[in-house]
């Protein structure tokens, strides 16, 4: 199930109840919550015309372009139009009083775009099909038996496909920060993962030279 972050006041209880009934997990905080700066969320909704300078959502508007970060959409004014430059950070904005079903509409559309993730949480790329929700993989239609580790590296490049990561970004992503390991880790699962998905028909996992790895989309 996706998580989704609404940041700003009760009137947008319409946007929250309507992405639950698509299915997503939705918390609705109010500007200068407290919990709205901790969990992990695939989307923030930002209502800009009223939460101001909050930090909260100062911070997901600054980052969101990490490769990390969820992705984030905008909620703002006609007075806002003039002064809004939609490429300087979010992923997408609708006009303040928008219908619930155009949110929803963008909210998977943003999601889609920044991990190829669909609504029945799949991964799909050429003959590679991932389930988030049940922990499988297939290839043309064929189970593929992965560690847990080996499945944590390939959702993380496959759902964030064509950015190249090193060794040492995927050492802190999938492994975690207080992990001992070398970067050899990485190569040898990289190794183990593409013996197991790769054939001369599919090949999904590319060596940058001095680099890292990155997941193809095509």
């Amino acid at each position: 199930m996706r998580n989704i972050l609404i940041l700003g006041d009760e009137t947008l209880a319409p946007y929250a109840q309507a992405l639950e009934g698509h299915g997503y997990a939705v918390s609705l905080q109010r500007p200068g919550a407290s919990e709205a700066a901790q969990g992990s969320f695939d989307a923030a909704v930002l209502d800009l015309t009223s939460i101001g300078e909050d930090a909260t959502a100062k911070r997901f508007l600054e980052g969101a372009h990490a490769a990390d970060s969820p992705a984030v959409i905008a909620i703002i004014g006609p007075e806002q139009m003039a002064a809004f430059d939609p490429a300087q950070s979010p992923d997408d904005f609708i006009l303040a009083g928008a219908a619930p079903a155009e949110l929803c509409a963008r909210v998977r559309q943003a999601l889609w775009r920044r991990s190829r993730v669909d609504d029945k949480n799949t991964v799909k790329c050429g003959e590679l099909v991932m389930d988030l929700a049940n922990y499988t993989v297939h290839v043309a239609g064929r189970p593929v038996e992965l560690t847990y580790k080996e499945y944590e590296l390939l959702r993380f490049l496959a759902t964030n496909r064509d950015r190249v990561f090193s060794r040492e970004t995927l050492l802190s992503k999938v492994w975690g920060y207080d992990f001992f390991g070398g970067a050899r880790t990485v190569d040898v699962h990289v190794r183990r993962l593409r013996s197991k998905i790769e054939d001369r028909h599919n090949t999904f996992i590319e060596t940058v030279r001095n680099v890292g790895y990155r997941f193809r989309a095509g």
